[in-house]
Formats: structure tokens, C-alpha cells, sequence
């Protein structure tokens, strides 16, 4: 004879296993971004799908990011520096109003950076929300991105390394669209 499961058995289950793979057991929901906080924030982003050039120390252009729209347009993946020993992925989305940047750092933590839509145009400044996988202290990691987008072909990224206290500004790079 089969077996015949209860409902409330089955939405119980249904429950605990979602519960399991939400971050520490709790879901949060937001309220959908708008038309226009899409398009001043992901939008922006998924403007910049292809690969982008810079100089190295030696003045070779170097590939130094490929971005890819990615999960039916609700997500970009930027692979820096792609083949590199420092190769890094940078991943977008958007969470309500606001706009997500989790950096997988070659450190081995993953910065979780959020952005506001802002009042000026072709600039997204991306501060810490939050860093997985660091172990706090002094230990490195990426603290903030301001991406300028100068214009259709022309980028520079923004970033800063945050070590305990110290905030060091400076490290920008330069890209062009690869026609």
C-alpha cells in the first residue's frame, strides 16, 4: 500500500528547506526597484557587456575586464584581469532600490559593496554592506568602487583597499571597449 504524505507534512518540509537556504534561516523581501532606479543603477551596467582594454606597467594593452549579461538580464559578471594569476569576478545585481557588487577578491574574501542610485550621471559609487570569508582585524579588502562611466567606450573603476583603519585610495583603472 503507498504511502499517502499529509499536506501540512509536505509544506512543513517545503518550509524548514527553504528556511536552510536563506542566509542564517531568515528571508528578507524588498520592494522591487523602479523603472528608473533599474536604469540609473543595473542598466548603467548592462550597458558595458563586452571586453574592455587598459596599459599595463609595460604599456601593452592588457584585457582587463570582460563583462557578460547573465541570468535573464537580472545579473552582470565582470571577470577582471581574465587568465591572469589575479584573475577576479565581480557579480551585479540588484537587491530592491539598490544596486549589489560582490567582489570575489583574489585575497579570498568577497566584499559585498552596495549602491544607491545617485544624482550624477555615469557615476556609481559602491561602498561596503558587508565582507564574506574575512576574518576582520587587519586583514585586506576591497572597501569601495566608484565606477565612472565617461562614455560609451571609456570607463574608469574607482577602488579602495580598506586594512584595519587605513583606507587607501588610488587604485584606478582605465578601460576602453575593445572594438
Amino acid at each position: 500500500m503507498p504511502s499517502i504524505v499529509p499536506t501540512t507534512v509536505l509544506v512543513c518540509a517545503f518550509a524548514l528547506a527553504s528556511g536552510c537556504a536563506t542566509h542564517g534561516g531568515k528571508m528578507t523581501t524588498v520592494v522591487k526597484a523602479t523603472p528608473a532606479q533599474q536604469a540609473a543603477l543595473l542598466d548603467q551596467i548592462k550597458s558595458l557587456e563586452g571586453e574592455w582594454t587598459s596599459t599595463d606597467e609595460q604599456g601593452k594593452t592588457v584585457t582587463s575586464s570582460v563583462f557578460k549579461v547573465s541570468s535573464a538580464g537580472t545579473a552582470v559578471r565582470e571577470i577582471m584581469f581574465p587568465g591572469s594569476s589575479h584573475e577576479m569576478t565581480n557579480l551585479y545585481h540588484m537587491d530592491g532600490p539598490t544596486l549589489l557588487l560582490t567582489h570575489y577578491c583574489a585575497a579570498g574574501n568577497q566584499p559585498h559593496l552596495r549602491a544607491r542610485a545617485g544624482a550624477k550621471p555615469g557615476w556609481i559609487n559602491f561602498d561596503t554592506d558587508s565582507v564574506s570569508n574575512w576574518s576582520g582585524g587587519n586583514e585586506l579588502y576591497m572597501g569601495r568602487m566608484h565606477l565612472e562611466i565617461k562614455d560609451a567606450d571609456h570607463i574608469v573603476q574607482h577602488w579602495a583597499h580598506i586594512e584595519g583603519s587605513k583606507v587607501t585610495e588610488g587604485l584606478d583603472i582605465e578601460m576602453t571597449r575593445k572594438k
